[in-house]
Protein backbone atom coordinates (compact mmCIF):
# COMPACT_ATOMS: atom_id res chain seq x y z
CA UNK A 1 0.00 0.00 0.00
CA UNK A 2 2.59 2.30 0.60
CA UNK A 3 4.66 1.40 -2.34
CA UNK A 4 1.72 2.24 -4.19
CA UNK A 5 1.02 5.94 -2.23
CA UNK A 6 4.91 6.37 -3.26
CA UNK A 7 4.71 6.25 -6.53
CA UNK A 8 1.64 7.94 -7.24
CA UNK A 9 3.26 11.51 -5.77
CA UNK A 10 6.35 10.53 -7.48
CA UNK A 11 4.83 10.98 -10.63
CA UNK A 12 3.47 13.94 -9.52
CA UNK A 13 6.59 15.45 -8.26
CA UNK A 14 8.13 14.43 -11.84
CA UNK A 15 5.20 15.75 -14.01
CA UNK A 16 6.06 19.67 -15.09
CA UNK A 17 3.69 22.06 -13.66
CA UNK A 18 2.40 25.14 -15.08
CA UNK A 19 4.33 28.30 -13.93
CA UNK A 20 0.82 30.83 -14.17
CA UNK A 21 3.10 33.57 -14.93
CA UNK A 22 0.47 34.85 -17.39
CA UNK A 23 -2.12 35.45 -14.58
CA UNK A 24 0.47 36.63 -11.91
CA UNK A 25 1.35 39.71 -14.50
CA UNK A 26 -2.44 40.07 -14.73
CA UNK A 27 -3.06 40.06 -11.14
CA UNK A 28 0.22 42.46 -10.25
CA UNK A 29 -1.65 45.08 -13.01
CA UNK A 30 -4.74 45.12 -11.43
CA UNK A 31 -3.08 45.47 -7.78
CA UNK A 32 -1.18 48.64 -9.81
CA UNK A 33 -4.43 49.67 -11.28
CA UNK A 34 -6.12 49.90 -7.47
CA UNK A 35 -3.52 51.44 -5.83
CA UNK A 36 -3.78 54.23 -8.59
CA UNK A 37 -7.41 54.69 -7.94
CA UNK A 38 -7.05 54.57 -4.43
CA UNK A 39 -3.98 56.66 -3.06
CA UNK A 40 -2.19 58.26 -5.91
CA UNK A 41 -4.66 59.90 -7.61
CA UNK A 42 -7.11 61.22 -5.09
CA UNK A 43 -3.05 62.78 -3.79
CA UNK A 44 -2.33 64.55 -7.25
CA UNK A 45 -6.22 65.64 -7.16
CA UNK A 46 -5.80 67.35 -4.07
CA UNK A 47 -1.77 68.91 -4.48
CA UNK A 48 -3.63 70.18 -7.73
CA UNK A 49 -6.19 71.87 -6.00
CA UNK A 50 -4.06 73.00 -2.98
CA UNK A 51 -1.68 74.75 -5.85
CA UNK A 52 -4.51 75.98 -7.39
CA UNK A 53 -5.63 77.77 -4.13
CA UNK A 54 -2.00 78.87 -3.13
CA UNK A 55 -1.76 80.97 -6.76
CA UNK A 56 -5.16 82.67 -6.86
CA UNK A 57 -4.34 84.29 -3.59
CA UNK A 58 -5.00 88.25 -3.22
CA UNK A 59 -4.24 91.04 -1.17
CA UNK A 60 -7.09 91.38 1.97
CA UNK A 61 -8.06 87.21 1.83
CA UNK A 62 -8.58 85.72 5.19
CA UNK A 63 -6.24 82.75 5.40
CA UNK A 64 -5.58 79.84 7.34
CA UNK A 65 -1.97 78.38 8.01
CA UNK A 66 -1.47 75.08 8.65
CA UNK A 67 -0.15 75.87 12.29
CA UNK A 68 -3.55 77.29 12.86
CA UNK A 69 -2.78 81.21 12.58
CA UNK A 70 -6.23 83.04 11.23
CA UNK A 71 -5.14 85.94 8.78
CA UNK A 72 -5.82 88.45 6.65
CA UNK A 73 -3.05 88.94 3.46
CA UNK A 74 -1.74 92.49 3.76
CA UNK A 75 0.93 91.96 1.08
CA UNK A 76 2.42 89.28 -1.39
CA UNK A 77 6.08 88.57 -2.17
CA UNK A 78 5.73 86.20 -5.17
CA UNK A 79 9.58 86.46 -6.13
CA UNK A 80 9.98 85.00 -2.51
CA UNK A 81 7.25 82.69 -2.41
CA UNK A 82 6.21 85.03 1.18
CA UNK A 83 3.16 86.49 2.09
CA UNK A 84 2.81 89.06 4.95
CA UNK A 85 -0.50 88.49 6.97
CA UNK A 86 -2.35 90.68 9.52
CA UNK A 87 -3.03 88.16 12.44
CA UNK A 88 -4.26 91.42 14.92
CA UNK A 89 -6.24 94.36 13.75
CA UNK A 90 -6.15 96.65 16.48
CA UNK A 91 -1.90 96.30 17.15
CA UNK A 92 -1.20 95.76 13.33
CA UNK A 93 0.48 92.42 14.29
CA UNK A 94 2.44 91.35 11.24
CA UNK A 95 4.00 87.80 10.47
CA UNK A 96 5.88 86.28 7.14
CA UNK A 97 5.14 82.98 6.53
CA UNK A 98 5.65 81.18 3.47
CA UNK A 99 2.87 81.01 0.84
CA UNK A 100 2.71 76.73 1.33
CA UNK A 101 1.88 77.23 4.77
CA UNK A 102 -1.76 78.45 3.83
CA UNK A 103 -4.07 75.70 3.81
CA UNK A 104 -7.08 77.78 3.17
CA UNK A 105 -8.93 80.38 2.12
CA UNK A 106 -11.90 81.69 4.31
CA UNK A 107 -15.36 82.09 3.04
CA UNK A 108 -16.28 85.94 3.73
CA UNK A 109 -19.24 84.68 4.79
CA UNK A 110 -17.46 82.71 7.55
CA UNK A 111 -16.76 84.54 10.74
CA UNK A 112 -13.45 84.67 11.49
CA UNK A 113 -13.14 83.93 15.74
CA UNK A 114 -12.18 87.43 17.39
CA UNK A 115 -10.61 87.60 20.52
CA UNK A 116 -12.60 89.37 22.93
CA UNK A 117 -11.58 91.37 25.94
Amino acid sequence: MNYILLQATGKAATQPQQSGTGTTLIFMIIMFVILYLLLIRPQQKKAKETQKMQDSLKVNDKVLTSAGIYGRIVSLKPDKGIVVLEIDDNNKVRIDIQKNAIVGVLNPSEPTPKNEE
